[in-house]
């Protein structure tokens, strides 16, 4: 409702108290729409705020908790690594199955492009792989595959 610019002033106007230099035909639409919505109440000729009804949407909507990798990755990419060392290696494992889901070698550039897909810094993620002991490379540093478990 409110990411259509004319709505979001008129609402933003209502609740400071500030007139809005509408066009009446677009203001009288969006107003409408804005009550049909339940956000503002006609109150004579005037407009007022519903009181709550952020709080009423916000109540319908459940709130969502995250647990184990979900907590650091958001959309496939990690957000964060963890400070916890427990923490810090279940991420790394899911990384891991994902670039190398199973056993083979790869080329050090598809390993990276593999790793792109997961973060921003690749470097970061590799040596944390790496020093993980999830993922073993040759000496050059050119092929990379899962340790052996």
């Amino acid at each position: 409702m409110l990411a259509d610019p004319v709505r979001r002033r008129l609402y933003a106007g209502v609740v400071l108290g500030v007139p809005v230099d509408v066009p009446v035909k677009k203001k009288d639409k969006a107003l409408k729409a804005l009550v049909a919505a339940g956000l503002l109440r006609a109150d004579g000729d005037e407009y007022v705020a519903v009181d709550g009804a952020f709080a009423e949407l916000l109540a319908a909507s459940p709130v969502v908790t995250r647990t184990g990798v979900e907590r650091f990755v958001r959309d496939g990419r990690i957000e964060q690594y963890p400070v916890k060392v427990g923490d810090r290696v279940e991420v790394l494992v899911w990384a891991r199955d994902r670039v190398l889901p199973e056993a083979g070698e790869i080329s050090e550039r598809k390993f990276g492009e593999r790793l792109s897909e997961l973060t921003g810094d690749v470097a970061t993620l590799r040596r944390y792989l790496v020093d993980a002991g999830l993922v073993e490379r040759d000496a050059a540093g050119s092929r990379y595959w899962r340790k052996s478990e």
